[in-house]
């Protein structure tokens, strides 16, 4: 019952933070500032007012429309602030309310940032991903399942095995299977969960993205060589390994 009372809170503060990761998604890989100017409708570029702003909520008043020119308001919008919020209340049901519950919900914000970015772009930015590396580590001690030793290992280790990936591709295919921005961010989540946590995630990212590429492949929606936001796959494993990568962990252990 005591958790209970900080899952309202957390909600509130991952829907603020779910709108401000939408401005640092659509400005970043576009070069602009996310400070400044405020919002305003990209289609007749007036001005967001504050009541228009609320998240989520704004937009279901304004049935995903803008006020002024009634142009659509894309539904990343709301999506975004709704999974941000969701993630901010499972790291309170997770770890409850301690200061592993806020690290880990800083590190769920970056994870929604950077995967939304790839999925639009294919762009991982580096203003993302290397100051992530310094707050996963400046965070260990607020972290669960890792030590700082281990961060240090993750940061390495997941830099490095996918550095041998791209090159054992490009040897094999002549062609570039990821770029460097695949390797930031797994760098950065090694910083986050450590050697184990970034394992974890590789192995569950490339899973799920081999599996997608093949559900699309059959109905002719990707071909063999199309290109997948690797990214996303990343996110989504990082996130399976934070949540639950410690049961997975131990259960492998055992069986080794």
């Amino acid at each position: 019952m005591f958790e209970l009372y900080f899952y309202l809170p957390a909600l509130a503060l991952g829907l603020i933070v779910g709108s401000f990761l939408n401005v640092v998604i659509h400005r970043l890989p576009r070069g602009r500032s996310t400070v400044s100017p405020t919002s305003g409708c990209p289609y007749c570029g007036s001005a967001i007012r504050a009541h228009d702003n609320l998240p989520l909520l704004s937009y279901l008043l304004l049935r995903g429309r803008c006020r002024r020119c009634s142009a659509p308001i894309s539904w990343r919008y709301p999506l975004i602030e709704a999974l941000t919020a969701a993630l901010f209340v499972a790291c309170i049901a997770r770890f409850g309310p301690s200061f592993e519950a806020a690290a880990a919900a800083i590190f769920c914000a970056l994870l929604v940032a950077l995967a939304a970015i790839d999925a639009e772009h294919f762009l991982l930015p580096d203003k993302i991903t290397l100051p992530g590396i310094f707050v996963g580590l400046a965070l260990q001690p607020y972290l669960p399942d890792a030590t700082i030793l281990e961060a240090v290992l993750g940061v390495l280790i997941g830099a490095g095995a996918l550095i041998l990936l791209i090159n054992f591709w490009y040897w094999l295919r002549e062609e570039e299977g990821m770029g460097l921005g695949d390797v930031n961010m797994l760098a950065m989540i090694g910083a986050f969960l450590g050697w184990k946590g970034a394992a974890v995630t590789l192995a569950a990212g490339a899973l799920l993205g081999a599996f997608t590429g093949l559900i699309l492949m059959i109905p002719g929606k990707l071909e063999a060589r199309s290109r997948l936001p690797f990214g996303v796959f990343l996110a989504v494993g990082a996130l399976l390994a934070l949540f639950f990568g410690r049961h997975w962990i131990e259960f492998y252990s055992r069986l080794l």
